[in-house]
């Protein structure tokens, strides 16, 4: 029994969902898992939702696309090879892939109806560019303002992966 609201996804509208769909499963690889025609669902639980058809659940009211005040956010650890993809693909770029004040790379872009898509690099694979940077415990501890035992969780899982 739910005693609360129990959050299930992020909901796209989107103008075409075939052209929706492609540069999903094509930019960002991701797979659908669910298939309602004028709804899909991804792997990681977001969901494209048809214009025409949502438009009619909510009274026909205006449905605006590139406000740019909301976003998705995915990661991913090879962020030069990301932005080239994005380029490859012709996908227009919020920003060109710029670091974060704690150093994090990213990339925000807008999907085919303007909703702005981050991929950032993660955090996980982040301390370890910094540990090969030769840069501390303590100090990617500071610069991340992750906690120590995910530092070093994050560092002896991709040095372990580096070493195969």
């Amino acid at each position: 029994m739910l005693n609360k609201p129990k959050f299930i996804c992020p909901l796209l509208v989107v103008a075409d969902m075939q052209r929706a769909r492609s540069f999903y499963e094509t930019v960002l690889e991701q797979k659908v898992i669910m298939d309602f025609g004028e709804n899909i669902t991804f792997e990681g639980n977001f969901a494209l939702h048809l214009q025409s058809h949502f438009a009619q659940l909510i009274d026909g009211k205006k449905i605006d696309h590139g406000a740019n005040n909301f976003e998705i956010y995915f990661e991913f650890d090879d962020m030069e090879a990301f932005n080239q993809r994005l380029l490859d693909n012709g996908v227009e770029l919020v920003h060109p892939m710029l670091e974060q004040p704690w150093r994090q790379r990213v990339v925000r872009f807008y999907d085919p109806d303007r909703h702005i898509i981050e991929v950032g690099e993660s955090m996980e694979h982040l301390c370890y560019r910094l540990h090969n940077e030769e840069k501390t415990i303590a100090e990617i501890e500071k610069i991340t303002m992750m906690p120590c035992e995910f530092v070093k969780s994050s560092v002896e899982s991709y040095s372990l992966l580096d070493a195969e």
